[in-house]
């Protein structure tokens, strides 16, 4: 599916790429949107009175438009560009949570959290005192509402929680858990970064007060993603960079006046280029449809289930989960030492913990193999990596 659209699968035919959760290759009209930027029209943004600079501007924030779009948001003032979700929930947590909660108050996560949604709030309860609690999960590894209402205290003021899981590869229901924050008065936010180029988002439906997700895991290139939020919530989001850009004006006296939104949260020279990607990137996946990109992958998924299912001491944590990731070990050989025995045949997966280092307190390993799929991905390929995995008696005379 939409192979040909990728110049790196038609330059490494050999290639089996099932990596794509940690990031996506890129097709043709996303690398040359950020080519023709380089070589067509460079300038800074929102900073010249010349034909350039104003092209740059028009491009740039177009793509704010189509962001806010993507995400069926109210405002495009609610749209902030940033490095990544990363930076994203950083801005979140010590440039909104870091002056609203207080010492004894209750953030509800999950241990199926990326890093980036666990530290900053390990970060903020040593310098504010909150409490961070986690989530019961389920036999399937997932959310259930009985066990996110059971943890909700007098206390409790935020859930933040991964729309899909980047080991596990659930999907969280957002309608759901925002329906709880708002009949419990709680605030809701959102790691959308596995879930944007898979499932429709749509943030006011879901009761979503803040939202982050990256370009490069959605066809669009690294160092750029989004932030979003409620517009009277993201307007109390103290900057958490200072610079050009984002001030009208400044005096020696110490006099200083900032911009509205969305400026007052962009200081300094932005990542253009990859701002133009992110634009050609939601171009794309609209262009093929969100909901067949998630199709093919759950078919995909599905296949996979069925093929590795018949290999003798392979264990799969995530049978039931309706996302294109699928988790796996083979008894008595370490994931990573399988990854580099996959690699001698061409197939990317991912080892390791996958940056959700206290998962192994639910799926009782520390270390798994994860194969995650995308649109370019193919069952021809599939039948490769089990062909591969059924021969593993010989691994370490590959390996060593």
């Amino acid at each position: 599916m939409n192979r040909e659209d990728f110049p790196i699968l038609n330059k490494n035919k050999e290639l089996i790429y099932f990596d794509n959760s940690a990031t996506t290759f890129k097709p043709q009209s996303v690398i040359s949107s950020i080519e023709e930027y380089y070589t067509t029209y460079t300038a800074n943004a929102h900073r010249g009175d010349y034909d350039n600079s104003v092209e740059v501007d028009q491009k740039y924030e177009g793509v704010r438009d189509k962001v806010k779009e993507y995400i069926s948001a109210d405002d495009r003032k609610e749209i902030i560009f940033t490095k990544g979700t990363t930076d994203s929930l950083n801005m979140i947590v010590f440039g909104y949570m870091k002056y609203y909660l207080k010492d004894g108050d209750e953030v509800l996560l999950s241990k199926s959290e990326h890093a980036s949604n666990i530290l900053p709030w390990m970060n903020l309860a040593n310098i504010v005192g909150i409490k961070i609690k986690f989530i019961d999960l389920d036999e399937d590894l997932t959310l259930t509402k009985e066990n996110i209402e059971k943890q909700i205290t007098k206390n409790t003021k935020v859930i933040s929680i991964a729309h899909i899981t980047n080991v596990v590869g659930d999907i969280r229901d957002l309608n759901m858990i925002g329906k709880i924050c708002k009949d419990n008065n709680l605030m809701f936010i959102v790691d959308a970064a596995q879930s944007v180029a898979h499932t429709k988002i749509d943030v006011k439906k879901f009761n979503i007060d803040f939202l982050g997700f990256s370009a490069h895991k959605m066809f669009g290139p690294t160092g750029v993603g989004v932030l979003y939020g409620k517009y009277d919530l993201l307007n109390k989001l103290i900057p958490t960079q200072y610079g050009g850009g984002m001030n009208s004006f400044f005096e020696s006296t110490g006099e200083v006046e900032y911009k509205e939104l969305p400026e007052r949260l962009e200081a300094g020279t932005p990542n253009i280029a990859g701002v133009i990607g992110l634009g050609a990137a939601i171009d794309y996946i609209n262009k093929i449809g969100i909901d067949n990109i998630h199709k093919h992958e759950v078919e995909l998924k599905r296949y996979a289930i069925e093929k590795l299912k018949d290999i003798p001491d392979l264990k799969i944590y995530n049978i039931n989960q309706e996302s294109g990731i699928v988790v796996f070990n083979i008894e008595k050989i370490f994931s990573q030492d399988l990854a580099v025995y996959l690699n001698h045949y061409k197939i990317c997966v991912r080892s390791g913990n996958h940056c959700a280092k206290i998962l192994k307190d639910e799926i009782k390993t520390t270390n798994t193999c994860r194969a995650s799929f995308s649109i370019y991905n193919t069952k021809k390929e599939i039948d490769v990596l089990v062909d591969v995995l059924k021969n593993h008696k010989n691994i370490y005379d590959i390996i060593l």
